[in-house]
């Protein structure tokens, strides 16, 4: 599998955001729709599926949402890179 990254926004009166935990459902439902659309089997989307269900259900997601959220307050911007390393998935946090 591919690393793939979210990345949440912080909310203001102008713009809306999204934190790590509304962007994973957001990307899990697109890839849902993916899958169900097309003819045959993509495994870069199915991976990808299993990926964010893994990270959304896992102890580490709120852990990182609680980091990422910290650093958007104080205007930074960042993202969450979801991989895989040896068959087990893998969560960091990038600080710009």
């Amino acid at each position: 599998m591919k690393p793939f990254e979210l990345e949440p926004k912080y909310s203001t009166n102008e713009i809306p955001g999204k934190c790590i935990k509304c962007l994973g459902e957001q990307e899990l439902n697109s890839c849902l729709m993916q899958l169900l659309r097309e003819e045959g089997i993509n495994e870069e989307v199915q991976h990808k599926y299993e990926a964010l269900v893994a990270f959304l259900q896992s102890p580490e997601s709120r852990q990182l949402r609680v980091e990422s959220e910290r650093y958007l307050a104080e205007g930074k911007r960042v993202a969450i890179v979801i991989d895989s390393k040896n068959g087990k998935p893998e969560y960091r946090l990038k600080v710009e």
